[in-house]
């Protein structure tokens, strides 16, 4: 994410469940820390410096196609979330997004336990 606050919110947030937790702020650097990192979960910003989510995502699939994507956004476009759940991503949110959904759905879908199992 580009947004500095949001990168450390979740940061917290995900240190706190036990994860380990990088952040980068452009799509390069993301992309690096996936080469270097091969994390489980990538959380992706639809808009981010350099190139757009779906590209990133794209590139993400390429160096890993196991890797979970959950996709955030701060607009509605239909078009983008369509075509990044086309290329893989497993969900999206929109911001402003609630922190304690989008920390079940990372423990649902890095633990693999459907919704049912989560409640």
């Amino acid at each position: 994410d580009d947004q500095n606050g949001i990168r450390i919110l979740l940061m917290e947030v995900f240190n706190s469940e036990g994860y380990a937790t990088f952040q980068a702020a452009n799509g390069k650097l993301a992309l690096e820390i996936v080469k270097n990192e091969s994390p489980d979960m990538v959380l992706l910003d639809m808009k981010i410096p350099g190139m757009d989510g779906l590209e990133i995502l794209k590139h993400l699939k390429e160096l890993n196609p196991a890797i979970k994507v959950i996709m955030m956004t701060a607009y509605g476009e239909l078009d983008m979330i369509k075509e990044a759940t086309k290329l893989g991503a497993l969900m999206h949110f929109t911001k402003p997004f609630d922190i304690d959904e989008m920390r079940v759905a990372v423990n649902m879908h890095l633990h693999n336990k459907s919704v049912d199992q989560c409640s």
